[in-house]
């Protein structure tokens, strides 16, 4: 206790200093706390959140080899990091993709950089048939996938169906879609006013959205996570139509619903300045919630 309190009499707290934050600073570990708290949500809806605990775990296991002076352990360790880079990049190249999709995706880097215009909206005649033929199909219980093209293009799925180039009707719809067809199985793509390919291959989510849904209702969360497309989903179990945008499926839609979705919003990519483009989401997310699968 003596020494103690000689340490205290002889040390001078003159010069210890509060540090000082700054605007910049302030700012700066807003930005940071925000990019880290982004990552770790991104990170667990996704299949990397296990091989992050498992690069976690490794981490864990090198400090204590060092401080236990585990000389083997910690040289292997060191050499696995020494390529670990580009492992990485190998193991998560998937998870990565879809990580600079989104940030592509998202509104401030759009105005950043502008979004080439994909081709024409939607117009009210090829919307009201698009509709009236997810109904007619969730009467018939017929299964159904078709994604309408907004700004990001779908040229890349486009090329895994069968190119159509035709008119939207309802007529035609429902027929590729007729069960045992040649182009029943798979997507609907429509940009502008037409159907520009059927039977295409979309993305599968990796996320868990219920053992209830089938491979159809995957592949329309997994392509909305990619793209701004709208996506409609009629179950063949059920008829029960749902919508996929942004990772997100909203389900039981009406006529209402489709309405509101496909004929009263523009595309984003229609709208001028950030704030537009962001209110656009809101209204969709804000209309659809109002009706009865709410």
């Amino acid at each position: 206790m003596g020494q103690l309190s000689d340490f205290f009499q002889t040390f001078d707290f003159s010069v210890l200093r509060l540090p000082t934050i700054g605007f910049n600073t302030a700012i700066e570990i807003l930005i940071m706390t925000y990019v880290v708290y982004k990552f770790v949500k991104w990170v667990q809806r996704t299949t990397a959140w296990a091989l992050f605990r498992g690069i976690f775990l490794i981490f864990l296991v090198s400090v204590l080899s060092y401080f236990l002076r585990l000389h083997t352990l910690s040289w292997i360790i060191s050499n696995t990091f020494s390529v670990g880079i580009i492992a990485l990049i190998v193991i998560f190249q998937p998870e990565l993709r879809s990580a600079l999709e989104r940030i592509g995706k998202n509104q401030l880097a759009r105005l950043v950089v502008p979004q080439s215009n994909t081709g024409d909206a939607l117009s009210p005649d090829s919307a009201e048939a698009v509709i009236k033929a997810a109904l007619d199909m969730s009467a018939e219980k017929t299964g159904a996938f078709i994604v309408i093209e907004r700004t990001v293009s779908l040229g890349e799925y486009e090329s895994t169906g069968v190119r159509l180039d035709a008119d939207i009707t309802s007529q035609l719809l429902e027929n590729i879609f007729v069960d045992k067809t040649p182009l029943h199985d798979g997507a609907v793509i429509i940009r502008g006013n037409k159907i520009v390919s059927a039977s295409c291959i979309m993305t599968l989510t990796k996320k868990e959205i219920g053992a209830e849904y089938g491979t159809r209702h995957r592949a329309a969360v997994g392509t909305s996570e990619v793209t701004d497309a709208d996506i409609i989903v009629v179950s063949e179990e059920t008829g029960k139509i749902s919508f996929a945008k942004e990772g997100e499926l909203y389900k039981n839609l009406g006529r209402t619903d489709l309405e509101k979705i496909l004929l009263n919003n523009q595309s984003p990519s229609k709208r001028k300045g950030l704030w537009k483009g962001w209110g656009y989401h809101e209204k969709i997310n804000r209309d659809i919630h109002k009706g009865p699968y709410s």
